[in-house]
C-alpha cells in the first residue's frame, strides 16, 4: 500500500479483507466479504469528512453540513452522490441499487438471514466500494493496487517448501542442534517450527553466498 496516502489505508484494508474473502468462495466467506465492502463505503465516506482540508486538497465544508452528513448511512450516500455531481463525475452507480445492497448487508449482519449473497450483489457491492474510495481518495488505479496487495498477501500465506540450497546456507552457518539427546540438523527444526522464517534466513544465507563466490571470482 505505498500507493496510497495513510489516511486511505484504512478504509484500504476494508476493501482488501472483503476481496480476500470473495475470492475465497466459500459460503461464510461470501456473508463477510458483503459486510466488509459495505462497511468499506462507509468508513470511506466518513474518513474523508473528517480528514483536514489540508488532506482533502483543501475542500472545506461547512462543520453543519459535515455533522448532519455522518448521521447515518443515508446521509452519508446522499453527500456522496452531490460530490460526484460537483465534480461532473459520471455516476457508475445509483443510490438507490447502493443502499439496496446496504439493506441486504443489515439482513444479513442483523435479521439473522442465513442466504448466500449472490454473485451479482457481491459484484454489485464490490464496484460501489471501489467507487466510493477511489473517488474520495483520488485513486485512479485502484483495481491494480488491490490485485498487487491480494497477491502479496496470498504470497505470504504460502507455506514455503524445503529447499536444498537453503538446507546447506543455513545447516553450514548454525551447524547441528540437540533436542532430547537427539541431534537433528538446524535446517530442519527451523522449517519444522517456523517455515517463514526459515524461508527468510535460507534465503539471505544463500545470497550471502553468492556474493562470497562471486567475490572469490573477481
Amino acid at each position: 500500500m505505498k500507493r496510497l496516502k495513510p489516511w486511505a489505508r484504512g478504509p484500504f484494508e476494508q476493501i482488501l479483507h472483503a476481496e480476500i474473502h470473495m475470492l475465497n468462495g466459500e459460503d461464510f466467506d461470501r456473508r463477510i466479504a458483503l459486510i466488509s465492502f459495505d462497511n468499506a463505503i462507509e468508513v470511506s465516506i466518513t474518513t474523508y469528512l473528517t480528514l483536514n482540508p489540508i488532506q482533502r486538497d483543501g475542500i472545506q465544508y461547512k462543520k453543519d453540513d459535515v455533522i448532519k452528513w455522518l448521521d447515518n448511512y443515508h446521509s452519508k450516500i446522499a453527500f456522496f452522490m452531490d460530490e460526484v455531481d460537483k465534480r461532473n463525475l459520471p455516476v457508475e452507480i445509483e443510490k438507490s441499487i447502493i443502499v439496496w445492497y446496504h439493506d441486504i448487508r443489515n439482513e444479513q449482519y442483523h435479521g439473522g438471514t442465513r442466504g448466500i449473497p449472490e454473485s451479482h450483489v457481491l459484484d454489485g457491492i464490490r464496484k460501489a466500494a471501489l467507487w466510493v474510495f477511489s473517488v474520495l481518495f483520488d485513486v485512479l488505479n485502484i483495481n491494480e493496487i488491490l490485485a498487487d496487495c491480494v497477491a502479496h498477501s496470498l504470497k505470504k500465506d504460502e507455506k514455503p517448501e524445503r529447499d536444498p540450497e537453503m538446507d546447506r546456507a543455513i545447516d553450514s552457518s548454525y551447524g547441528m542442534v540437540q533436542v532430547m539427546g537427539q541431534d537433528y540438523y538446524t535446517s530442519e527444526l527451523l522449517f519444522g517450527v517456523d517455515p517463514v522464517a526459515y524461508r527468510e534466513i535460507g534465503t539471505s544465507l544463500s545470497n550471502e553466498n553468492v556474493s562470497k563466490k562471486d567475490g572469490d571470482v573477481e
